[in-house]
């Protein structure tokens, strides 16, 4: 049985200098990243293990978390993504009669390393007040001189290259072979309820690794290509850039969702920016441009496509938008099958607002390919 970390006391130091004290839950251990929070009560699950926060040290800021423990179900990955986790309070209890163990132990048998007992309000508010930085969490030591030489060892998230460490070894298919829509999906860090959203509406896929050349994904005869999310800064993913621009001189219909939306826009001439903080939660607004309609979106990067470049761009129309900093949520091409957004319609958690973009994707490639589906 994992042991109880509850009494054990834990450290969080972040770059500017700023120390919390707490007490450790998950495993004994120091672990270090980029610092972020998200504004969602629940799902907590299906985030600790979306591969695009691989680096990242995540504040929770509800005021407590697994309420209804944890489901193998529940998860977007194989495996855990986080570098570590901060909380106000972890519940010990947990409601759901399905749930298959506590949050505390889960995070153990995943080898996190985590916090609680933080004032996380404080936090977020300094977070949002100084951006994005790094910081380490110890259950080991309480000596600061100690906690900063393992911070200087943290490697700031601009310049990281992050999707080849996450991807799959070896490509994959999903769905039924016999259907008439074939999607080769590009994964930099995909989530499965993505996968899922496709294959919901009559989509056979075949997942490639993030390296996969064109001249492999064209050999699945593919009716159009998704390219998908991930972590780590896009400004160092040449590699994908290439390739993504090889699909769009094809003519294939192509569908990017948030990494995915700023490698499109690279390939575009556009370039990506570190944000100041980053957007993740539940609770985006975001306005369509081309409807005038407003969606409440689920959203998690720490990068952004440069407004002016884009609207500068005769190539590009932007589609969306984001209503707290005018931020770019969504770009398509005017002479291509091509279209992106920067959040989550496939919302693993979150509202179902955005959902209609994987029908938009499914009518693109009909369009294209000239498929009439019965």
């Amino acid at each position: 049985m994992p042991q109880d970390t509850n009494t054990r006391n834990a450290y969080l130091l972040l770059e500017d200098g700023t120390l919390f004290k707490g007490k450790s839950f998950g495993k004994i251990g120091t672990t270090g990243g980029e610092l972020c929070f998200t504004t969602g009560m629940t799902g907590y699950q299906e985030i600790f293990t979306d591969p695009s926060y691989t680096g990242q040290m995540l504040i929770m800021s509800t005021c407590y978390v697994g309420n209804y423990g944890v489901n193998k179900e529940d998860t977007e990955s194989d495996k855990v993504t986080i570098k570590g986790l901060i909380c106000k309070n972890i519940a010990q209890r947990y409601s759901r009669m399905t749930a298959t163990g506590s949050l505390a132990d889960y995070l153990t048998d995943h080898n996190i390393v985590a916090i609680q007992d933080v004032d996380t309000r404080a936090l977020v508010q300094h977070v949002r007040t100084k951006g994005a930085m790094n910081c380490v969490i110890s259950s080991e030591t309480e000596d600061l001189a100690e906690l900063q030489q393992m911070l200087a060892k943290v490697p700031p998230m601009k310049g990281l290259e992050l999707s080849s460490a996450v991807t799959t070894d070896a490509p994959y298919t999903v769905g039924d072979e016999s259907a008439d829509i074939r999607i080769a999906v590009l994964d930099f860090g995909v989530k499965r309820n993505i996968l899922t959203s496709l294959v919901s509406r009559g989509a056979y896929l075949k997942v490639f690794p993030a390296k996969t050349s064109f001249a492999e994904l064209s050999a699945f005869n593919p009716h159009g290509i998704f390219i998908s999310n991930g972590p780590g800064d896009p400004a160092s993913m040449e590699y994908a850039v290439n390739t993504v621009k090889d699909i769009l001189n094809s003519g294939k219909a192509l569908f990017g969702i948030c990494l995915g939306q700023q490698l499109l826009a690279q390939a575009n001439g556009i370039p990506t920016f570190k944000m100041h903080h980053g957007h993740r939660g539940l609770n985006h607004p975001v306005k369509n441009l081309v409807t005038g309609k407003c969606e409440i979106t689920t959203q998690n990067h720490g990068f952004g496509i440069d407004p002016e470049a884009t609207r500068a761009n005769p190539e590009l129309e932007i589609t969306h938008i984001n209503l707290n900093d005018n931020s770019i949520e969504g770009i398509r091409m005017k002479n291509k099958p091509a279209f992106s957004v920067q959040y989550h319609p496939e919302s693993t958690p979150g509202p179902y607002d955005s959902r209609y973009l994987f029908d938009d994707f499914i009518e693109l490639i009909c369009k294209t390919e000239g498929i009439s589906l019965n």
